[in-house]
């Protein structure tokens, strides 16, 4: 049915915009806390940040002020009132709070995803990022409880994995995770690999993920070391 607009001139029945919808979602339903991001501008010179820095690498990809790991929020009316004055910005989930994010490349991410699938292991969701500039292809991001990020290095070591060996690292206090549907420069949009429901409302210990997750990127190991810089001097 066609939108009629009001005296006003405004559509009464008009779509929110998606990044609107599903940042009040977030805070709503899964009772995350949520901060604006900024947001890609398209221009004749390419893709820039909201930000204004030229020199940003990360358009939509970091907090649109610096204060957000305080400011950011569950409750759904602020929420909405940022992104009614904003409807663009990308969504921040902060990390360290509900949830930690174990962050490794997407071919290692669907290999471990698929064995702890055949394990029966409970899964929390996991988000598709968009390759990044400095990185190669795009990466899975694991929602598990927090503190895996402190946790991390001794849970390597455990399994004869040293870190820094692997292109696994964890995300965790002061950090974030970018949201779907945000869009992250030229590069695309942050997608679910396994969206948020009531079935993984309730997310996994990073001890019972770090086993297919570190087994997976060791089999990338060769070129993850092979891709990193030579150290000068």
């Amino acid at each position: 049915m066609e939108n009629i607009p009001d005296a006003s001139g405004r559509n009464e029945k008009a779509t929110p915009p998606p990044l609107l919808v599903e940042a009040v979602g977030y805070a709503a339903h899964r009772h995350w806390e949520v901060a604006p991001g900024t947001w890609p501008v398209d221009g004749d010179g390419g893709v820039r940040c909201s930000c204004g820095d030229p020199r940003c690498t990360l358009p939509g990809a970091h907090p649109l002020d610096p204060d957000w790991a305080r400011q950011a929020s569950a409750g759904p009316g602020a929420v909405r009132h940022w992104w009614t004055e904003r409807p663009q910005a990308s969504i921040l989930l902060p990390t360290g709070r509900s949830f930690d994010v174990l962050d490794v490349p997407e071919t290692a991410g669907c290999l471990a995803l698929a064995r702890m699938e055949r394990m029966d292991l409970q899964l929390g969701p996991v988000a598709v990022q968009p390759a990044a500039p400095g990185r190669i292809g795009r990466r899975l991001h694991f929602l598990v409880l927090p503190g895996a990020a402190a946790r991390l290095p001794e849970m390597l070591r455990r399994l004869g994995r040293p870190a820094g060996r692997l292109d696994l690292v964890a995300r965790g206090e002061g950090d974030w995770t970018v949201a779907p549907p945000s869009r992250i420069g030229s590069l695309g949009y942050a997608q679910w690999a396994r969206s948020p429901s009531a079935l993984n409302r309730w997310l996994p210990d990073a001890a019972e993920l770090i086993g297919p997750l570190a087994y997976a990127c060791g089999r990338e190991a060769p070129a993850f070391r092979a891709a990193r810089p030579t150290p000068v001097g």
